[in-house]
């Protein structure tokens, strides 16, 4: 059993709105875009959406009648809906709605990343356990660039050369929230979504677009409707 967590709070300050209101020319939004994208991958076996939201559970609705049994709607207490509220009580939550299996963490903030691409992270994942080489799967975007902290370069030493070559320095990895596979069981064991060898899987930087602010979500907006106009 493969179930996907599709958590959507209500009362987002940063974004108003951000999950049900018109983007790129969609009057679903992000989440009747990523319910379609979840929806079209054959590898899950059950879409959790987990909200606090009216809007939310509205929009969702003709989805939820249009695919009984596959499709899952979890009203999440109000408490832990609120600004306040951290990845870690989500976490120690989701136990108590999934009761079995892989589960496959995502986010509507994520509408670049599509039903091949989580295709290919459950691929990916399922290889990589049944080889024994890792326990879970996230979702990075590698970074080789010059990272500095306030004290300074982070990943060259500049004594050695003030500006190396990029292809040279040492590759970081930057967690995109786009994606995250691991057992239900690693929640229950570690209160985390990845164990302790997580495979890190490379998302290219215009998939792994994230929608955090409201300048994320006009920009990505205009690119989704470039993307998609007719031709």
């Amino acid at each position: 059993m493969l179930t996907a967590f599709l958590p959507c709070r209500a009362g987002s300050q940063r974004v108003p709105h951000k999950n049900t209101r018109t983007f790129g020319g969609d009057t679903t939004g992000l989440l009747g875009i990523k319910l379609r994208q979840l929806l079209a991958v054959p590898e899950l076996d059950r879409i959790l959406l987990s909200t606090n939201d009216p809007e939310v559970i509205a929009l969702a609705e003709p989805f939820l009648a249009a695919n009984p049994g596959r499709m899952v709607l979890d009203r999440r207490p109000d408490h832990l809906c609120s600004s306040a509220t951290s990845t870690d009580e989500v976490i120690a939550y989701l136990p108590t709605v999934i009761a079995e299996g892989d589960v496959l963490w995502t986010h509507v903030t994520s509408p670049f990343l599509g039903s091949t691409d989580y295709s290919e992270a459950i691929r990916l994942y399922r290889e990589a356990r049944a080889a024994g080489t890792h326990d879970s799967l996230m979702g990075v975007l590698e970074l080789r660039t010059f990272i500095w902290t306030q004290d300074g370069a982070l990943n060259y030493d500049r004594n050695v050369e003030k500006w190396p070559r990029t292809q040279t320095l040492p590759v970081y990895y930057e967690v995109n929230s786009s994606v995250f596979l691991a057992p239900r069981a690693t929640y229950v064991e570690t209160g985390d979504r990845i164990g302790r060898t997580p495979l890190l899987w490379s998302v290219s930087k215009d998939r792994s677009f994230d929608v955090d602010w409201e300048e994320d979500f006009v920009l990505a907006s205009d690119i989704w409707q470039l993307r998609h106009a007719p031709r």
